[in-house]
């Protein structure tokens, strides 16, 4: 690591497009082009995608809005961190802080490190995670692929780029932001006019609401030989399992648009524009992700033929069983012909990268604003002669690339969903809670639709939040309790700096 020095405060050199650019570029990672098989295979239907879809849309931008109040009162370093200290209490923003380090931020740039890895693939097979690749080998435990060796190549790259100084990851940011803005506008557009098949929008519309799942097939050594598709009634309650479910990879998709919030001390005029930034960056990704999926249900059906009374394991002519939930190449292939597998691992290496590179430039100043309260390692509070936490940055590289050793996209995405989710939850009752004991504070600006929006909110996150507890309690629970390990660890680390105050 290099040398350090204590410097005041970060320099503000960031404006409203580059704050835009950094939400829009942290959400739209690898998410748009994988979820939607996953999706389908629990709801199988088009309208319950778009519904789906429009429903994380909802509570996407309504979270945002509702954040930029808080933007506002609290114009710092550290965004969320901050927001939940202030508004409850130094415990609530420590469990943040330290659900955040342990998986949140390091777990999505992980989860996005190797989907950048998977579709490096088509151009180095050698990367594909299959058992011929194996490096190295632990038992039945742990195994290492090339493709985890380049995942965390990415992370220390775009790290090091980051370490010397802010504009050069602004650079990176918007150019790779805007590159792939076009690419997906462009997907979209061609998908309308050359991939576009009437019969296909016909089928996958004409029973929109149809509420169907797909469960796996397994052979007597409990090996996954193909799906069946759910027959009957699911009831309500399952119904809204099958809707949780779903919609773990669109909101997966449309997580860390606050990380603009994290870097409020280099924004110009961070009462406005931190805010500002939130709701044009959202709107933008939300309006892009449905025209994207809608374009989908007109190029691709959403279920193959039955053969017999099951479905195959992958089958690239639809969504819900595309090869490897490759969904995207799958349309691209239908558009523009066997180039189409390039043309989308091009888009998505293109937009896995932007995305790392805003997730990385921003999470640091979280861990550096919890070191300013001696709630993280005291190096973590010091900024280089860039005027940049680099120690934060390599605390946070390391524990990443730990992470990406897993090599378990889903079981990242998951653990990142629920714990988000909750945490989101929390940071918008807090709004509910300053309006309370604070009332004369200033706010430049107001939540929009209060209480009304974030009332909505609450409910359609807390609902969904239930369910996924309930249904995918084998990822939600590890999930809250690596929240739950962040206690002891916060009142020794109080007891610590008690007596660092003593001496």
């Amino acid at each position: 690591m290099e040398k350090t020095q204590s410097t005041e405060s970060f320099k503000a050199s960031l404006g409203l497009i580059d704050g835009t650019m950094l939400v829009a570029g942290s959400m739209i990672g690898s998410g748009i082009f994988i979820v939607a098989s996953d999706m389908t295979r629990n709801i199988g239907s088009a309208g319950w995608l778009i519904l789906v879809w429009a429903i994380t849309g909802f509570m996407t931008i309504a979270a945002a809005v509702s954040y930029g109040e808080l933007s506002a009162m609290f114009p710092k370093a550290g965004g969320q961190y901050i927001y939940l200290k202030e508004a409850y209490n130094p415990l609530t923003g420590f469990l943040y802080g330290w659900s955040f380090f342990t998986v949140i931020q390091t777990g999505t740039i992980a989860a996005v490190g190797v989907a950048f890895s998977k579709f490096a693939g088509y151009f180095f097979p050698a990367l594909t995670l299959e058992d011929k690749n194996i490096i190295f080998q632990i038992g039945d435990s742990f195994k290492l692929y090339p493709a985890q060796l380049v995942s965390i190549a990415l992370v220390i790259f775009l790290t090091l780029i980051n370490t010397r100084g802010v504009k050069e990851g602004k650079l990176i940011q918007r150019i790779f932001t805007s590159a792939k803005l076009l690419s997906l506008f462009g997907l979209i557009l061609f998908g309308f006019i050359l991939g576009f098949n009437k019969e296909v929008w016909h089928g996958n519309w004409s029973n929109a609401f149809n509420l169907q799942h797909t469960t796996p097939i397994l052979d007597a050594n409990n090996k996954q030989t193909g799906w069946s598709l759910f027959q009957g009634n699911n009831g309500f309650f399952l119904s809204i399992g099958l809707i949780a479910s779903a919609m773990v990879g669109s909101v997966f998709s449309s997580v860390a648009w606050e990380n603009v919030t994290y870097i409020a001390g280099e924004i110009k005029n961070p009462k406005k524009n931190v805010g500002l930034s939130l709701f044009l960056g959202t709107t933008i990704v939300i309006v892009i992700y449905l025209l994207t999926n809608i374009m989908y249900t007109g190029v691709l059906p959403l279920l193959p033929s039955l053969q017999g009374n099951s479905y195959p394991m992958e089958s690239a002519n639809n969504i819900a069983f595309a090869v490897q939930d490759r969904v995207a190449t799958a349309v691209s292939v239908n558009i523009f012909g066997p180039v189409g597998t390039m043309v989308i691992a091009v888009m998505i290496m293109v937009s896995t990268f932007g995305c790392n590179n805003g997730l990385i430039l921003s999470g640091a100043r979280v861990y550096y604003s919890m070191a300013k309260d001696k709630l993280f390692l005291p190096q973590a509070g010091t900024l280089n002669k860039n005027g940049v936490p680099s120690w934060a940055l390599w605390a946070q590289c390391i524990w990443t690339s730990i992470l990406c050793l897993s090599g378990k996209y889903g079981l990242l995405l998951d653990y990142v969903v629920f714990v988000t989710l909750g945490f989101y939850m929390l940071t918008i009752w807090g709004i509910f809670r300053l309006r309370k004991s604070r009332p004369n504070a200033e706010r430049p600006y107001k939540a929009f639709g209060f209480p009304i929006l974030p009332i909505l909110y609450f409910i359609v996150a807390g609902t969904m939040a239930i369910a996924l507890l309930i249904y995918k309690w084998q990822t939600s629970l590890p999930g809250l309790i690596i929240v739950a390990i962040g206690i002891p660890i916060y009142y020794l680390a109080v007891r610590k700096k008690g007596k660092n105050a003593e001496l």
